[in-house]
């Protein structure tokens, strides 16, 4: 069975897109429709513009939903995915390639949630760190004992957690990893605590907004990022949506949940290969590789 993965930010990089814009006639026609639908010109900065640039975040998140989507969508002669999951962001473009949400629907609430998280991000200082060698549960359980709002925020393969908190509450958390004997617990170049109680303006803003659009029954199940568990119910997959905002990303569990179901092979839509790197160390010998507009 075939697992179609999609990645979250930090995947972007300049001149993103450019290829699917070139070698696809509709690859070109959804690039030109999201100019007009965000009001401005992305594909300036996606195709031409700096690293910097690209991390603006009106930009960065609408940037790798598009072209994460718009690839999955320039390649119909595959027969497509059998399963679908998405980290953080990426699960906007997973749920455009299971058919449960149109390309439209899923840039306009993309760009709400970018500004959305950017807002919260500027209520107050916060940041992240990535947290390499100690097992997932010692993780919790020094976050728990900050007496600071300290939380995992991503579980992205064993042993490697990103955690999410107040500035002060990351740098006691990392203080104690360190000493409980962590590889490696370094501070995230990220503007705010993604993914922890941090996000709850966030996720009111977003609530509203995704309550308000149509999600249609997918094609194939979405394994989503709050319960690493497979669904199919558009009102299932809209309330994990609006928790994910404050609730951690379960990427180990979800991938061995898709294995455990069938899945023998995942291809990772959009920039980078991160993805492909974590399934790697979830299952060495899982099958992994990164579809192109020219497959």
């Amino acid at each position: 069975m075939k697992a179609y993965i999609f990645p979250g930010q930090g995947a972007q990089f300049p001149g993103m897109g450019k290829d699917i814009y070139d070698k696809s006639k509709l690859g070109k026609t959804l690039f030109e429709k999201a100019n007009t639908i965000l009001g401005f010109n992305i594909t300036d900065v996606m195709f031409g513009g700096s690293i910097d640039e690209l991390k603006q975040t009106k930009i960065t998140q609408p940037a790798i939903f598009l072209h994460s989507t718009i690839l999955a969508m320039a390649m119909k002669e595959h027969s497509g995915p059998d399963m679908v999951a998405g980290h953080s962001l990426g699960e906007f473009s997973a749920l455009v390639a299971n058919g449960a949400l149109s390309f439209e629907d899923g840039l306009r609430l993309v760009s709400k949630r970018a500004l959305a998280m950017q807002k919260a991000c500027e209520l107050e200082p916060s940041t992240m760190a990535a947290i390499l060698g100690l097992d997932d549960g010692l993780v919790e359980k020094i976050c728990s004992e900050t007496g600071e709002l300290v939380v995992p925020a991503n579980y992205n393969s064993p042993g490697q957690v990103v955690i999410s908190g107040s500035i002060r509450g990351i740098d006691l958390a990392i203080e104690k990893l360190q000493a409980a004997g962590a590889k490696r617990a370094i501070k995230l170049v990220v503007g705010g605590a993604f993914h922890s109680p941090l996000m709850e303006p966030a996720r009111k803003e977003l609530s509203e907004a995704i309550k308000n659009t149509h999600f249609s029954v997918p094609l194939c199940p979405v394994y989503q990022n709050v319960t690493a568990m497979p669904t199919t119910d558009p009102g299932k997959i809209k309330d994990n949506l609006v928790a994910q905002l404050t609730s951690p990303v379960r990427w180990t569990q979800s991938v061995i949940r898709m294995i455990a179901d069938g899945a023998t092979s995942f291809s990772e839509l959009g920039p980078g290969k991160v993805l492909q790197g974590l399934v790697k160390k979830i299952d060495r010998e899982m099958e992994t590789n990164s579809l192109t507009p020219g497959d």
